[in-house]
């Protein structure tokens, strides 16, 4: 009996396990399915009358797909109780309507109107939204209750072409007619609907399919240009460095590469927490931007001074390095940088066994790092003690190749602890006036230490149940009670607490393994082990 209901509830069950990357496939699988009715309709009354929605049918099931093309990136906060509220009213934000609410109006409505004629049948509904609800993990147990499921941080809905399999002749498609209250076509036209898909599909001649291609590809580029993202299809793989450097010839390190993003605004926007590093990162990028603008316009006027070069203060975990790959992006949208990868070094990189190996590794990694972003992370150890330190030649050698004018196409980022790092900019008053642009980055709260957690666990598509987030959440509280600041590991102290939580969890599954594939991404609160603080050495002496 329990197989026969899941096999009644597959076309539901099929829509539930999507997420924002699988979802496209599915529609598309769910187009070429010949049991399973689909259609597109212009709003659906009265709930949903300015959005496209999509019905999905089979004899016992119908699932109604919401697009709610609301802007891109636009983050949404939803508070609501049990009771699914009409109206959002979060904080610092203005009172909205909620779609959620519309869509589970509809859902219930269409449970109402197939009552009669068809009572067995189970209604879905599925939001698919450009909005990120930041914090959808929290309500996605009330959303289900309402029989209705949400997936964000989608893009370009507008644009979206979803094919759908108008068979009429499926007993399924007698079920939107009751949901829209209107007839089935006609005969007649359903011949000339027919004719019409069969003459676009095949009456082209070859040359006509090339014409729309090549429209359909200017339309894309269009779209991208409106969404300031980088085109990364004009730097072939061969024009970044391949990570290695010789130090002399018997000795060659490795040095890790960083390729630019796609999406730098987007992803710097995504970030949790750094609002003043995000406003910062803006008012540079901006001036850069307006330099190379007015150079465009007007060529040899005088321009703004703007020096590239940074020092980011921070603890291990900060998101240093996250920001630094997508300042290198950013900077090369703003036509500041050629290329906007970014060449990360730290002082083993450069100080070899033989006398020269450091005027040689900075020659080569400088060479790597043009038209990107060097980082030297932990340049403090740079700064020895004692005077004869080769670190100290390191640091001379990199000012006397920032004094070039020459060196446009390079921003140099200095990364590590603020104290020292403070200490490195005193012991060299060139140092002081070649990076002006300081970035610190705090530690992250409580709150949004829980917040990186349920964004890293949504890319696994895991799911906390109740009972395992509240574990969850007091065992990272009492962690960050009891925590040494000079070694907390931010956001790596996370990942590394969600690593443990992951093997757990599967050596869980493995010995008692779940009845579906809801069960085996769902994190119980057996899969949350204690976590292990250092503790500080108690000082001996009197």
């Amino acid at each position: 009996m329990v197989m026969m209901m899941r096999n009644s509830n597959r076309l539901i069950n099929d829509f539930k396990n999507q997420t924002k990357d699988s979802v496209w496939k599915h529609l598309d699988a769910m187009a070429a399915n010949y049991a399973v009715f689909s259609t597109h309709l212009n709003g659906l009354s009265p709930f949903l009358t300015d959005y496209d929605v999509y019905l999905y049918c089979n004899d016992t099931n119908v699932v109604i797909v919401c697009l709610d093309c609301c802007g891109s990136g636009e983050e949404q906060v939803y508070e609501e109780s049990e009771a699914l509220s009409p109206m959002l009213m979060a904080d610092g934000c203005e009172p909205r309507v909620s779609v959620v609410n519309k869509l589970a109006g509809a859902v219930r409505q269409t449970k109402e109107q197939l009552e009669d004629s068809a009572p067995e049948v189970n209604v879905y509904g599925v939001l698919l939204t450009e909005a990120e609800i930041v914090n959808s993990y929290a309500l996605d147990a009330i959303w289900d209750a309402h029989h209705i499921m949400v997936i964000d941080e989608l893009r370009r809905l507008k644009s979206r072409q979803i094919k759908v399999n108008n068979d009429y002749e499926l007993a399924c498609s007698a079920y939107v007619g009751v949901i829209t209250d209107s007839k089935e076509p006609d005969a007649e036209y359903d011949e000339f609907e027919k004719m019409l898909f069969d003459f676009i599909n095949q009456g082209f001649e070859e040359v006509a399919d090339e014409d729309a291609h090549e429209e359909e590809e200017e339309q894309e580029e269009e779209e991208d240009d409106d969404d300031d993202d980088l085109d990364l299809d004009d730097l072939p793989e061969e024009s970044f460095p391949t990570g290695e450097i010789e130090q002399n010839n018997n000795i060659s390190v490795k040095v890790e590469i960083l390729h630019p993003v796609a999406n730098p605004r987007e992803e710097l926007d995504r970030l949790v927490g750094c609002a003043d590093i995000k406003r910062r990162m803006d008012e540079l990028v901006a001036l850069t931007s307006y330099n190379k603008m007015m150079s465009d316009l007007f060529p040899g006027s005088k321009q703004h001074d703007v020096s590239l070069h940074s020092v980011f203060l921070g603890r291990p975990g900060t998101g240093k390095t996250t920001v630094c790959k997508i300042f290198g992006s950013l900077l090369r949208q703003a036509g500041a940088l050629s290329k906007g990868h970014v060449v990360v070094c730290d002082r083993g990189t450069f100080i070899g066994t033989l006398w020269g190996d450091e005027e040689r590794s900075m020659r080569q990694v400088l060479d790597m790092a043009k038209g990107g972003v060097l980082m030297i992370d932990e340049a403090y150890l740079l700064n020895g003690k004692h005077d004869n330190d080769p670190g100290k030649l390191v640091i001379q050698l990199l000012m006397n190749i920032l004094a070039d004018e020459t060196q446009r196409d390079i921003a140099v980022v200095l990364c590590g602890y603020k104290e020292p790092m403070m200490k490195l900019l005193d012991s060299n008053p060139g140092l002081q006036s070649r990076f002006p642009n300081k970035f610190e980055f705090t530690d992250f709260t409580v709150d949004e230490l829980l917040e990186i957690t349920r964004r890293r666990v949504k890319d696994y598509n895991y799911r906390f149940t109740d009972k395992a987030w509240e574990k969850y959440s007091e065992l990272l509280a009492n962690a960050y009670q009891m925590r040494n600041p000079e070694t907390w590991g931010n956001a790596r102290f996370i990942a590394n607490q969600l690593e443990r939580i992951y093997i757990q969890h599967a050596s869980r599954c493995i010995k008692h393994q779940p009845k579906d594939k809801q069960g085996l991404l769902m994190l119980t609160p057996e899969d949350i082990l204690p976590i292990e603080i250092p503790r500080q050495k108690a000082k001996i002496g009197f």
